[in-house]
């Protein structure tokens, strides 16, 4: 009698318990900048204060399952926040990238708005902006972390991951729209497998001490791009680190091309036509680093002769006021600068160029 008094006594205390979750674990960093800024295009000179909130979170379900997040503003640019007139500016913060799948031990898989880790890849750079979108002050190049700063450094896709000899092979589907277009219309919806996708290659081995990073996209079906409606790039190249002592230094040399004769004749272009490239040499050393860019893309589509040249550097030191196990807080002065040219067949050559002095104040946690 006394068991099954247990029993039920047990049984009514497991009804009023609640199921097993997942533990929810977040991190994130704030940042405030001031950003100076000077453009040889115009006679302005600027002073922004911005600010930048980003939070983390992630789950372990088991047996290798996850899910993960990131959460910001991505009502403008890079999700800096400038200080507006009488403090009126609003701050939404709403899900920017978010994952889930599965990590086993020799493979992985996962699906969502996966990140990409541009600003150290600059293969998504060279492929989506390879021709500036406005040769202005607010153009968008191929340097200066495009995809990092307009497309929030992520990309729906489906990823899978093995282990293959002595490094890793990932391919990735990516969607870069969803935008169905037909010949010759402005109509969406019409073409089944007219949308933007692309798989992105990359195999991640090391020879000695030095790690090697081949990588390739490659288009499935025509992009509707910025500046061409339809475009279907290919891009293939490396990035290359190698350890000098305390220090490392990078290597990355990419190249893209796009013929095309696709477009759309009632839109911008009838053919595309263009090629380029895009190298960087990067070093590390302790709270330092820096890195210099150069593209150079050629432009031959219909009523276009057009060489693009931009040189971009980006040099910063970073100064810890505090670390902790439970986050940091540092100082980051920050140096960019671009050299932009544009050489047209027939008329002298357009120099666009920019300065961009920058302060970081960031807490971790």
């Amino acid at each position: 009698m006394k068991k099954m008094l247990s029993l039920a006594a047990m049984f009514a205390v497991l009804s009023y318990a609640s199921p097993a979750s997942a533990e929810l674990k977040i991190s994130g960093d704030a940042a405030v900048r001031e950003r100076g800024q000077w453009n040889n295009k115009t006679t302005d000179k600027d002073l922004k204060t911005q600010y930048r909130v980003r939070l983390n979170t992630a789950a372990d379900l088991g047996s290798g399952y996850f899910f993960k997040a990131m959460i910001q503003n991505e009502g403008v640019a890079g999700g800096w926040q400038t200080v507006a007139a009488n403090n009126s500016e609003r701050n939404p913060l709403e899900v920017s990238n978010f994952y889930f799948g599965r990590m086993l031990e020799d493979c992985h898989y996962m699906l969502g708005r996966i990140p990409l880790n541009s600003v150290n890849n600059p293969i998504y750079d060279i492929t989506l902006y390879p021709v500036p979108t406005a040769f202005t002050s607010a153009g968008i190049y191929a340097v200066d972390i495009p995809v990092a700063t307009w497309n929030y450094d992520r990309v729906f896709g489906v990823n899978y991951g093995t282990k293959v000899g002595g490094g890793e092979l990932n391919a990735t589907i990516v969607i870069f729209d969803n935008n169905s277009v037909t010949e010759n219309t402005t109509a969406t919806g019409d073409g089944l497998f007219n949308d933007g996708y692309a798989l992105n290659l990359a195999y991640k081995t090391t020879l000695g001490d030095v790690t090697f990073e081949p990588q390739a996209i490659i288009s499935l079906t025509d992009v509707r791009g910025v500046t061409y409606q339809k475009v279907s790039p290919n891009t293939a190249g490396a990035n290359v680190t190698i350890p000098a002592g305390k220090s490392k230094i990078g290597l990355s040399g990419f190249y893209t091309i796009c013929r095309d004769t696709k477009g759309e004749s009632n839109l911008v272009a009838t053919n595309v036509n263009y090629d380029g490239y895009l190298l960087r040499a990067k070093g590390e050393s302790g709270p330092v680093k820096a890195w210099v860019d150069y593209n150079r893309t050629k432009d031959k589509s219909p009523a276009a002769d057009v060489t693009y040249n931009n040189v971009f550097v980006w040099a910063q030191y970073n100064v810890k006021l505090h670390e902790s196990a439970a986050g940091t807080l540092s100082l980051t002065p920050t140096v960019r600068y671009r050299a932009s040219g544009k050489d047209v067949v027939g008329s002298a050559t357009v120099n666009n160029n920019q300065l961009r002095t920058e302060l970081y104040a960031t807490v971790t946690f």
